[in-house]
């Protein structure tokens, strides 16, 4: 085994006897851009409407709950896809995101939420979970559009201008905490404190 490393170790270690140096960095760097081009286009295919519902687990269960709300119609036109709400918009945040929403995968592989019933008795888990991120991340996505900055109060109800001004003074609540189902169906919360 240890000659078989060194065999190989010497090869790469010297130097290349049919091309230059220049035509091998220069080569290096161009596959460099055909990968990370490749990359991205990856990275952004799987943000699309059309991969999030590619799957009847998404599109039969959740899909058909946003197509229900404000997010997915509107009087302004703007339509939110799934990846607004559930992948950061940042490069560094959108990849931890993609690789922690890898093991979603083994769900797909072994079943775990293939029907409607398997994906009710899982709901509140998976709900809880998504609610845990976006606390942690201070609705990071819901920030993507909504800014409180950016609020006009005097075109709110009296109980949202409320809301929303004792939020932005006091700092510790963010947008999940009070707009839990928003785009999708809440789980039977029966034996929670607070609902």
């Amino acid at each position: 085994m240890k000659d078989w490393l060194l065999k190989y170790w010497r090869v790469l270690n010297r130097p290349s006897i049919h091309f230059s140096f220049g035509f091998l960095t220069l080569g290096g760097f161009i596959a460099g851009i055909i990968f990370w081009g490749g990359f991205n286009t990856a990275m952004e295919y799987t943000n699309t409407q059309e991969f999030c519902t590619g799957c009847h687990e998404m599109r039969d269960n959740v899909y058909v709950e946003l197509q229900n709300t404000i997010h997915f119609s509107n009087r302004s036109g703007v339509r939110a896809k799934c990846s607004d709400c559930h992948v950061p918009h940042e490069w560094t945040y959108k990849m931890a995101r993609k690789m922690a929403a890898s093991k979603e995968v083994w769900g797909k592989i072994f079943g775990t939420i293939n029907t409607r019933e398997k994906f009710q008795e899982n709901r509140r888990r998976l709900a809880e979970h998504e609610w845990a991120r976006l606390k942690a991340n201070n609705s990071r996505e819901c920030r993507n559009c909504h800014e409180f900055d950016s609020m006009d109060f005097t075109r709110q109800s009296q109980r949202a201008v409320q809301m929303h001004s004792s939020a932005l003074a006091s700092g510790e609540k963010t947008c999940i905490d009070c707009h839990k189902g928003i785009a999708h169906e809440l789980p039977d919360m029966s034996g929670v404190e607070g609902w």
